[in-house]
């Protein structure tokens, strides 16, 4: 890894003069961020992280004065050309020579491992992730509530299994409960056998419209509440019938999640732990955690908090006691934030149950999509939204004047709208609403998902245009302009936004890495022309750009975004 190694150079001069351990001061050493202004160092060293007796009170002339100090005691080399000092950090630059024959290597060497092969991950134990994501209610259509939980949960299952984990993608279905006692009331009332073949969510959808109407008749509620516990019992015939709505439902999904761009490793749902729940009640009962009521079986945290239900008084299962014997697999829930209040209540249960891998169970919240509608009006499902920014992107595509022809525009149109809604949705913290724009996210200049395709298209169209064979033997000192050190610089950096993205799970950061990469290459692609320059040259600057489009490329692909080549 190019920045690995430029680390590792200036933490062994470091560690001599500074009497640390390389190994500790290399996270210390971060690449520097590509500027406006034209000379920047590549790496820096905040002098706070390596003073033992440092502490938040110390005054910035003092951290300016170490830095000095510390500068003073070390001495340039063959990879280290220049050493300067900013605010409290010692900064280095890099031989611009090795600089570019480095790091252009091992982006064309490592190919789509570039970053994650960085040392920065050594120290990272590689685990069994278990992702929980998506999770829509069966017998119901793809609600574009669901969107934000299927595309992060992807992206988290993606830079997970990137880095070496060992991950499951599960889709856990709300597949059980008391609204399939309502359903298949209103099944047996307003259904119809040929239209749940024919167009299965769309008529369970519009029967459940039905049958929620006639609800409010108390005759209605108990033949549904009896529905349910038939269901429970495994009646044959209703489990029957339960099982053509799970199994048109996933059907329907496989169909929307390949649009998507996203697989599942299993369907698992709260039916398969229904059994189970009663295993778990049984040992909340023995470790004293259940209390009767009159009413209610509750689970009681012997304190003053909220308690929550986990069965009911009829003795049928809650979803928070299904959820528990899922538990035991589950690593990572994803779920908008309004459900935290339950999952901490479940990661307490589990606590208590005395399950010690509990600390390793995380919910990923976050916020909502707010305004987000379609020609027609307010958007209720997924499939209308998908459906909208093809169009959408078709209609861009065919009045642009830099549009090439495609093979299919339909799918091209499909990626790029994609892409478009990923980035929007990913630009900002995951937990934050955010209010969505048509016009903003299908912009083709600005910071969207349109102008990331649009230039990994237009990079693959110039290696196309200039000979696609592997280029070997690159001379670095004809990329010594500065804008293509700025695309050097910022290829060196990508390790460390690939870390801290796996930190704290923010795709964020990759999101703005790849936009400002995508920016550093249009300059570049204006002031550094492959065609009429000298074969030498043009070799160099090809393979700068082969490197920006690997990364670009390697990086949207985390997202779950496929690029597209032409466009």
């Amino acid at each position: 890894m190019a920045a690995c190694a430029f680390r590792r150079s200036i933490a062994s001069q470091l560690s001599k003069v500074l009497d640390l351990p390389p190994e500790k001061l290399i996270k210390s050493i971060s690449a520097v961020p590509v500027s406006k202004k034209r000379h920047v160092a590549d790496f820096q060293l905040s002098v706070a992280s390596v003073l033992e007796n440092h502490s938040g009170d110390c005054l910035a002339q003092d951290l300016q004065l170490q830095a000095q100090k510390l500068a003073e005691k070390l001495k340039c080399d063959a990879v280290v050309s220049e050493i300067s000092t900013g605010p409290g950090t010692v900064n280095f630059t890099i031989n611009r020579e090795l600089l570019a024959k480095t790091v252009l290597q091992q982006v064309l060497k490592d190919g789509s491992q570039y970053g994650i092969k960085s040392e920065l991950f050594s120290m990272v134990p590689r685990q069994k992730a278990v992702i929980e994501f998506s999770s829509p209610n069966i017998a119901k259509k793809f609600h574009i509530g669901h969107l934000r939980s299927t595309i992060i949960g992807n992206f988290i299952a993606n830079l997970k299994a990137a880095l070496g984990h060992e991950v499951t993608r599960i889709n856990y279905l709300g597949d059980w409960g008391m609204q399939f006692g309502l359903l298949g009331v209103g099944f047996q009332q307003f259904g119809d056998k040929e239209k749940l073949k024919s167009s299965p969510l769309q008529h369970l959808f519009e029967v459940y419209v039905q049958i929620n109407k006639a609800a409010e008749d108390e005759n209605i509620k108990k033949l549904a509440a009896d529905f349910f516990r038939k269901l429970e019992e495994h009646d044959e015939q209703t489990l029957s019938l339960w099982k053509q709505f799970r199994g048109f439902s996933i059907e329907e999904y496989i169909r929307i999640y390949k649009r998507l761009g996203v697989h599942f490793d299993e369907y698992s749902g709260e039916s398969f732990y229904q059994e189970k729940s009663q295993e778990v009640l049984r040992m909340l009962e023995d470790k004293g955690l259940l209390q009767k009521t009159m009413y209610d079986l509750v689970f009681s945290l012997l304190t003053s908090r909220c308690i929550p239900q986990v069965m009911r008084s009829d003795g049928t299962s809650l979803y928070i006691t299904r959820q528990v014997s899922s538990s035991v697999f589950i690593r990572f829930y994803l779920t908008d934030k309004s459900q935290s209040s339950h999952f901490q209540h479940l990661f307490q249960i589990l606590k208590l149950m005395g399950y010690d891998w509990a600390e390793r169970c995380q919910h990923v919240s976050f916020g909502l999509v707010q305004g987000m509608k379609t020609r027609r009006g307010e958007v209720v499902f997924l499939e209308d939204v998908l459906d909208e920014v093809r169009s959408r992107m078709l209609q861009n595509m065919a009045s642009a004047k830099t549009t090439k022809e495609v093979e299919d525009p339909m799918e091209t149109a499909e990626k790029v709208g994609l892409a478009a809604l990923i980035i929007q949705d990913f630009r900002g913290l995951l937990s934050s609403d955010y209010q969505f724009s048509w016009d903003r996210a299908l912009q083709s200049r600005g910071d969207t998902g349109v102008f990331l395709q649009y230039t990994h298209a237009r990079l693959h169209s110039l290696e196309q245009m200039h000979g696609n064979e592997q280029l070997t033997d690159v001379n670095a000192s004809c990329l010594q302009e500065p804008d293509a050190i700025s695309v050097l610089q910022h290829l060196l950096r990508y390790d460390e936004v690939l870390y801290r993205s796996s930190q704290d799970l923010q795709p964020k950061h990759i999101v703005s890495y790849l936009l400002t990469l995508c920016h550093l290459a249009a300059v570049a692609h204006k002031t550094l022309p492959v065609k009429g320059s000298a074969p030498e040259l043009a070799q160099a600057r090809l393979c700068l750009f082969r490197a920006a489009r690997s990364v670009l490329g390697s990086g949207m692909q985390l997202l779950g975004i496929t690029p597209v080549t032409r466009m």
